[in-house]
C-alpha cells in the first residue's frame, strides 16, 4: 500500500513538473522565419509561432534583440509576447495589411474595421511584456486622418470596404469620421477576454488609441512607457467597458488624453450596456495630453467604483476630467481621486462637464447623464482654472466634494447647476476673481476656505441663485474686502458663522435682488 502511494505522489511530482516546464516553453520567432534585421514581413512567421504555441496549450513567443518588421499580431489563450530588451517591433503603415477588417469598437461605437496591431477576441490568459519597443508607424494614418482626408472619396477601397461590413452604423454614431474615408485602428485591443497582462514595454506613435481592451475581465497594465507625438486621437490608455482593472507604475506623453476609463457612446453604448467598474490608477506619470485621468465622454454603460492616486501630472491641458452631454445616458459614480501633484496644468485642474457638447435641455430620460459621488482629496496644483463643475439644468451634479487642496491659479472654482457641493480645506492663491464661484448651486458646505493673497473688489465667495449654504471655519488673511457675496432673487438659506472675519473689510455684500434673509451669526468680526 505504501509503495503504491509512493509511486502516485512521484507520477504526480513528475507531471507537476512537466507540465510546469511545458507551460514555461519558448517559442522563438526567428524559429518560425522572422528576420530580425526588419529585412522581411513577420507577420507569418510571428503567426506560426503562435499557433505553434496554441497548439501545445500556450508559452511564451520570444522576439530577441534586433528589429522585426510587422503586420498586425492576433493573439490565442495562455500566449504571452515576450519583447526582450534590445527588440523593436516595427508595424507596417501599409493599410491593406490590417485587412481583413475585425470586430472592434471605435470611440464607443462597435464596428467592423481594420486589425488592430495587436489584437485577440474571447481569449484568456494573454500578456504583452518585456523591456522591448514596439513602434505602431502612425505617421502615414495620422496623415490621411488629417491633412490628406479631402483626397479621399466613397469611391475609396477602404471606405466601400468599411460601408459594406457596417450597413447599420449611422454618420452620427461616429461624427467626423465616417465621412473621413476609413477609421483609423488602436494599437492593442483585447476583446472580451479574461487575464491580461500589458508590463514594461515602451509603445510609441500609435495609429490611433494606444491600449484599448474592450469587454475584459481582470487586466493589468504596469510600468510600460508610451510616448506618441502630438497627433490625432492617440490615447495612452483606455480601459472600456471593462471589470477589475489595475494602472500603475506608467510614464505617459501622448498627442490626446494619458489614461481615459470610457464604457460606449450614445445608442451603440445603451445597447451593449456593459459599465466599466473596479478600477485602481496609481504611482503614473502625465507629461503632455488633453488630460491626465479622464472619464469619458463615452460612457453611455456607465462608470463606477474607481480609484485615482499617487499621481503626477505635469503639463497636460486639464488634470481630472470628467465629461460627457445629453444624448449619452450613463452614470458616474463613487469616484475617489487623492494624493495627486499637478503642475504647469493650461485649462482647468478639475472638471466634471454634462455639457461637454453645447445642447438644450429636455426632459430626463436615458440619454440623460449623471454624475454623482465623486471626492477628491489632498491635490497640490498650479492651474489657470482651479475647478469647473458644469450640470445639467434638469439634472445637476450632485455629491461632489473637495478637500485638503492647495493650488495656485489664475482663476478659482467655478460650481454651476450643482447640488450637495462640500470644500473642506481649501486654500488657493488665485490671480484674480473669487476663490469659489457658484451659480444655481444647492446645499453647499465651505469649511475653512482660505487665501493668502486677496484681491482688491473680490470676494473669497460668490453665490448666485444658490441654497442652503453652511460657510464656516475660515480666517481670511489682512487685505480681504469681502468674505461672501450674495447676489440671485433665487439665494435663499445661508448662514455664514464661526469664521474669524477681523481682518475682513466687509463681511457680506448683498445685491438688492436677494430677497431672503441671510444669517450672519457667531462670528468673530471687528
Amino acid at each position: 500500500m505504501k509503495v503504491s502511494k509512493l509511486k502516485s505522489l512521484l507520477l504526480l511530482i513528475a507531471l507537476f513538473f512537466s507540465t510546469s516546464t511545458f507551460a514555461q516553453q519558448y517559442f522563438n520567432v526567428t524559429k518560425y522565419g522572422a528576420k530580425n534585421d526588419s529585412s522581411r514581413l513577420a507577420t507569418d512567421a510571428i503567426k506560426k509561432a503562435i499557433d505553434a504555441a496554441a497548439k501545445v496549450g500556450g508559452g511564451t513567443v520570444y522576439f530577441p534583440a534586433g528589429k522585426y518588421l510587422t503586420g498586425p499580431i492576433h493573439l490565442k489563450s495562455n500566449i504571452t509576447i515576450f519583447i526582450d530588451a534590445g527588440a523593436e517591433l516595427h508595424f507596417s503603415d501599409n493599410f491593406d495589411h490590417y485587412l481583413p477588417m475585425v470586430p472592434s469598437r471605435w470611440e464607443g461605437t462597435e464596428v467592423i474595421n481594420f486589425s488592430p496591431l495587436f489584437y485577440a477576441k474571447d481569449v484568456e490568459n494573454i500578456a504583452i511584456v518585456g523591456r522591448g519597443l514596439i513602434d505602431g508607424h502612425g505617421k502615414n494614418w495620422w496623415r490621411f486622418s488629417e491633412v490628406e482626408v479631402k483626397k479621399l472619396t466613397e469611391d475609396s477601397k477602404w471606405q466601400k470596404e468599411f460601408k459594406r461590413l457596417n450597413p447599420n452604423v449611422l454618420a452620427p454614431d461616429l461624427p467626423g469620421w465616417i465621412e473621413r474615408g476609413f477609421l483609423r485602428p488602436p494599437f492593442i485591443q483585447f476583446m472580451n477576454c479574461k487575464n491580461v497582462q500589458i508590463k514594461d514595454i515602451k509603445i510609441q506613435n500609435s495609429p490611433f488609441w494606444t491600449i484599448n481592451p474592450q469587454y475584459c475581465d481582470n487586466v493589468t497594465v504596469d510600468g510600460i512607457t508610451i510616448d506618441n507625438p502630438p497627433s490625432p486621437n492617440t490615447d495612452g490608455i483606455n480601459p472600456e467597458s471593462c471589470r477589475n482593472v489595475r494602472i500603475a507604475n506608467c510614464h505617459i506623453s501622448v498627442g490626446d488624453d494619458c489614461i481615459t476609463i470610457k464604457s460606449g457612446k450614445d445608442r451603440s453604448g445603451r445597447k451593449v450596456n456593459i459599465p466599466a467598474e473596479n478600477y485602481t490608477i496609481t504611482n503614473c506619470t502625465m507629461l503632455r495630453g488633453h488630460g491626465g485621468v479622464v472619464i469619458g465622454s463615452e460612457m453611455s454603460g456607465g462608470v463606477k467604483n474607481i480609484a485615482i492616486t499617487n499621481c503626477i501630472f505635469d503639463g497636460t491641458d486639464r488634470g481630472i476630467r470628467i465629461k460627457s452631454a445629453r444624448g449619452r445616458g450613463g452614470v458616474v459614480e463613487d469616484i475617489r481621486v487623492s494624493n495627486i501633484i499637478m503642475r504647469n496644468i493650461r485649462d482647468q485642474a478639475i472638471v466634471l462637464d454634462l455639457q461637454y457638447a453645447k445642447t438644450n435641455p429636455e426632459p430626463i430620460s436615458e440619454r440623460t447623464p449623471i454624475f454623482r459621488n465623486i471626492h477628491i482629496s489632498d491635490i497640490t496644483a498650479s492651474t489657470n482654472r482651479a475647478g469647473y463643475l458644469n450640470g445639467l439644468e434638469e439634472l445637476p451634479i450632485s455629491n461632489i466634494s473637495f478637500n485638503n487642496v492647495n493650488m495656485t491659479a489664475n482663476t478659482g472654482f467655478l460650481i454651476k447647476n450643482s447640488k450637495d457641493i462640500s470644500f473642506n480645506n481649501v486654500q488657493l492663491n488665485a490671480k484674480s476673481g473669487n476663490i469659489i464661484t457658484t451659480e444655481n448651486v444647492s446645499n453647499v458646505n465651505v469649511n475653512g476656505v482660505r487665501t493668502f493673497e486677496p484681491k482688491a473688489g473680490a470676494a473669497l465667495v460668490e453665490l448666485t441663485n444658490t441654497q442652503g449654504v453652511y460657510i464656516h471655519n475660515s480666517f481670511p488673511i489682512a487685505g480681504t474686502d469681502t468674505f461672501v457675496s450674495v447676489k440671485g432673487e433665487q439665494s435663499k438659506d445661508i448662514v455664514i458663522t464661526n469664521n474669524n472675519l477681523k481682518n475682513v473689510a466687509k463681511v457680506l455684500d448683498k445685491a438688492a435682488d436677494v430677497k431672503n434673509e441671510i444669517q450672519v451669526t457667531g462670528n468673530i468680526q471687528k
